[in-house]
């Protein structure tokens, strides 16, 4: 099994910073491409920010020059900086990552539980 395990979340003022771990653990072969979604209340699931397995970075235009995405693949962790944070950042935040169960699967998609992250003016 596979499993993706975030933390990082909490309640910040606007300007401030957080930073989002998220770790893949159980038995793979190997982790493509990862990323970062997040949903508000009412609202749907949106994506914000993604990494390729070599290290190329996508983000959502809302976001751009505030957040910063990476990754460890030596560790199978990604993690996301947040930086000048606005109340309407406010949202759950959920890790997301395309994994190879064994040597010439499919990869597969698989998400994290989610992370509070709390906004206040």
């Amino acid at each position: 099994q596979v499993e993706l395990a975030e933390s990082g979340g909490g309640s910040v003022q606007a300007g401030g910073s957080l930073n989002l771990s998220c770790s893949v653990g159980g038995r793979f072969n190997s982790v493509g491409g990862m990323g970062w979604y997040r949903q508000a209340p009412g609202k749907e699931r949106e994506w914000i920010v993604g990494i390729s397995s070599q290290g190329k970075e996508r983000y959502k235009e809302s976001v751009k020059g505030r957040f910063i995405i990476s990754r460890d693949n030596a560790k199978n962790t990604v993690n996301l900086q947040m930086n000048n944070l606005k109340p309407e950042d406010t949202a759950v935040y959920y890790c997301t990552a395309d994994v190879q169960p064994y040597p010439g699967y499919q990869f597969a998609g698989h998400w994290g539980q989610g992370t509070q992250v709390t906004v206040s003016s």
